[in-house]
């Protein structure tokens, strides 16, 4: 079963409460002839080991993209490759069509998001927020609730992969959310990962991470990775998702 679900491109599999999960594996947009299909600006928030690599990567993909990191000088490497700079993250936002936040931990990415001078003071109705941050459940729901308030969408899509497969865009995409703001930033995932999931309602695609680092504490040395994400996703998917959020 496992197998099969890795040949296939696009799954539509029927959750628990009227969820729906969309599976889709797709090779890096940097394999792909014509460029990036996305018409707007990119804002990316966080420059960090992960952040860095992935806004360098939309960048040399011809995106037109707008940073800002807390420590400016993070911000010269991309500034040399073409990205404008912004001076907080509601600039960012005000000034993108989307904005991506790649923050350390839970705490900055809220504060990134709703605090003074955050992106959600820049956000207005047809902009989007995706947060591919690592966060638990509840703050994932407070940022969405925050950017939502403000009549734009929001996506959370924490990443699986460590620096080197951010350099070489092959992060895998765990997302949820507003679901046509998934298949708007789809041509941007895929410049940036591998493989990506649309898993429903906010909250979903912040469980699924946990669940696949608890499983992959156990298996990484044996880079079944793959394997395990398919294997969970399709067996235990209506089991492990009430389990954490009903």
């Amino acid at each position: 079963m496992a197998a099969a679900f890795l040949l296939c491109p696009r799954v539509a599999l029927p959750l628990r409460r009227g969820c729906r999960l969309v599976v889709s594996c797709s090779a890096s947009s940097s394999d792909a002839p014509g460029g990036v299909e996305f018409q707007g600006r990119v804002g990316f928030l966080g420059l960090g080991i992960m952040g860095a690599p992935m806004a360098s990567n939309l960048i040399k993909a011809g995106c037109d993209v707008t940073v800002w990191n807390r420590t400016k000088s993070k911000c010269d490497p991309l500034l040399s490759l073409g990205a404008k700079f912004e001076a907080s993250p509601a600039r960012v936002a005000s000034s993108c069509d989307v904005t991506f936040a790649m923050l350390a931990d839970p705490e900055s990415a809220a504060e990134v998001a709703c605090g003074t001078n955050g992106a959600a003071e820049g956000m207005a109705p047809g902009k989007g927020y995706v947060d591919v941050s690592t966060v638990d459940d509840v703050t994932s729901k407070l940022i969405g609730e925050r950017i939502t308030s403000t009549g734009a969408s929001f996506l959370e899509a924490p990443v699986s992969g460590s620096k080197k497969p951010a350099e070489d865009g092959l992060l895998i995409f765990l997302t949820a959310g507003d679901e046509s703001l998934y298949k708007r930033v789809t041509p941007l995932l895929d410049v940036m990962g591998k493989s990506r999931f649309f898993l429903g309602d906010v909250g979903n695609g912040a469980a699924m991470k946990l669940v696949v680092n608890m499983i992959m504490g156990r298996y990484n040395k044996l880079h079944l990775f793959e394997f395990v994400l398919a294997y969970l996703l399709l067996r235990f998917i209506n089991t492990l998702v009430p389990f954490f959020f009903y």
